[in-house]
């Protein structure tokens, strides 16, 4: 059986680059499947949650920051999950692990590394660069803020993001095609599970988990 992998990634050079190194270093043993956003991404997971292993960058339309990780980990626990990015800061690579990642493969890592690294993931280990090892807290903010972002669905989360970029309740239910007293309904959840009580704390919330500290 071929090791079914998703790629998930928004420049279209750097996801066929992945594609390339995966088809030279795995040749037949992989079957790869793109996806260039959160939302293309839940598509895919959603048709089927047996993927052997997601490759996510950092930066993806529809995620803020690490948002995308923590919610791959809490909907499919399952599924292994690599963050690529070329942020390559210490508490960058720290974060994701914090948040669930089996790996971190810098942007900037030679194709031999690449393969490697997801080879050792897929072999059931984990694979991290050397400033893994620095010391990098996680501020207790960060880790709750993942916690109640783990626990939402990906409708939540996409009616959080929405709350989040300043839309109204009848302008959300008017994107996804819903009433908007569902959308209240959700509103009501995503506050309860964030144990926030306004709009702007669960936006300072989201912002918790940007990749690079906002300054």
């Amino acid at each position: 059986m071929p090791y079914e992998i998703l790629i998930a990634d928004d420049h279209p050079l750097f996801r066929s680059a992945l594609h390339q190194a995966l088809s030279l270093g795995l040749g037949p043993d992989a079957r790869l499947v793109e996806a260039e956003s959160i939302a293309d991404l839940e598509a895919r997971l959603t048709e089927k949650s047996d993927w052997d292993l997601v490759l996510l960058d950092l930066n993806m339309p529809g995620a803020y920051g690490f948002s995308g990780l923590v919610l791959l980990r809490g909907q499919y626990p399952q599924v292994p999950v690599v963050m690529v990015s070329a942020q390559e800061e210490a508490a960058v690579v720290v974060k994701s692990r914090e948040f669930g990642a089996s790996g971190f493969i810098p942007k900037s890592s030679s194709l031999e590394v690449i393969q490697k690294a997801v080879r050792t993931v897929l072999d059931g280990d984990v694979w991290w660069p050397p400033q893994v090892n620095e010391s990098v807290s996680v501020s207790p903010e960060a880790k709750a803020a993942s916690e109640g972002l783990a626990s939402l669905t990906p409708q939540q989360f996409r009616v959080l993001t929405m709350v989040c970029e300043g839309l109204l309740n009848k302008q959300i239910a008017y994107e996804l095609s819903v009433s908007e007293a569902t959308i209240k309904a959700h509103v009501t959840a995503i506050f309860r599970k964030l144990n926030v009580r306004t709009r702007t704390q669960a936006a300072l919330l989201l912002q918790q988990l940007e990749s690079i500290p906002q300054s």
